[in-house]
């Protein structure tokens, strides 16, 4: 029977040219790489290697095994190679999901870095925005959840990546621009610009509206930042937005923003957390986001201190 052992011996015949080289490329003795050529001159009945010409030359069957041992043997070595990265953890999926439409602007050059390091791993995002996103986790519809309202979930657990500040943001122009102090009362006269998501899921209205009760006199809504931007900065309302959001806009002097001290001297401070189910930690590339995460973290706290 032809075996891979045959194949590679016969490549390391072409290669080193004798017998005692082969045999020592093979970790072989020289009489293991005879009977193995002896192996196959009998089940081809034709004599596949010239030992006695100098180097070793091939038969045409000799030929078309070499052939084949060129198709196959790098086929194998791949498949080697690819079960030993499955075997170790080095690849995989991750699926994704967000409670924050903003978060892309600071994750998706981190899951660049990420590719650089496991090629090997396919980076997914689960599709719109899930009512119960925490219970999904759990049930493994996703793999990582982005969040900023971490629930205790048995198997489930959280990583705080960093604090943010929520910053009210205003047209140029405003009149609360000028402002001594941002009321509540204030802000229910207005229009909220908003993501088309729950209420109690925004921030402002999570810590601002819902405790006082209030509501704002209209609500807005708009998937995408750049036209939320664009319609606080026409005066169609106010907007709420991470930091990270709003230095973006208000260093091109688009629009102005405000701290929310109507909720505390610090304004709306607010931890983003990344979720994860507990066994997925220990699979060596779902470790490898979780560092680049702490990384990303500790260069964030560095800059912001």
């Amino acid at each position: 029977m032809l075996e891979l052992r045959h194949l590679k011996t016969l490549t390391a015949l072409r290669e080193h040219g004798s017998l005692v080289a082969a045999a020592g490329d093979l970790c072989l003795t020289p009489s293991a790489v005879s009977h193995q050529l002896r192996e196959l001159d009998q089940w081809f009945g034709v004599e596949v290697v010239n030992r006695r010409s100098r180097p070793v030359s091939f038969s045409n069957v000799g030929l078309r095994l070499l052939k084949l041992a060129d198709d196959i043997l790098p086929q194998v070595h791949m498949a080697q190679s690819d079960i030993s990265r499955i075997v170790h953890g080095q690849t995989g999926r991750i699926v994704f999901s967000s409670e924050c439409h903003s978060c892309f602007d600071w994750l998706m050059p981190l899951l660049n870095q990420y590719r650089g390091q496991y090629p090997d791993v396919d980076l997914d995002f689960a599709s719109g925005f899930e009512a119960h996103p925490h219970e999904l986790l759990q049930t493994g519809e996703f793999d990582l959840l982005i969040t900023a309202d971490p629930i205790a979930l048995n198997g489930v657990e959280y990583l705080a990546i960093f604090e943010y500040e929520s910053r009210l943001v205003l047209a140029n122009t405003h009149p609360l621009v000028r402002a001594e102090q941002i009321t509540v009362q204030d802000l229910a006269e207005e229009t909220l610009v908003t993501y088309p998501v729950d209420k109690h899921r925004l921030d402002i209205m999570a810590k601002v509206f819902i405790p006082a009760n209030i509501m704002p006199k209209n609500i807005r809504t708009t998937d995408l930042t750049q036209m939320l931007i664009q319609l606080v900065a026409s005066g169609r309302g106010f907007a709420a937005l991470p930091d990270w959001v709003v230095n973006e806009y208000e260093q091109k002097g688009w629009v102005t923003s405000r701290r929310l001290d109507c909720v505390s001297p610090q304004g709306l401070r607010r931890t983003l957390y990344a979720g994860y189910r507990t066994d997925e930690k220990d699979k060596d590339y779902f470790e490898g986001f979780l560092k680049s995460l702490k990384r990303f973290s500790a260069k964030r706290q560095a800059y912001y201190d």
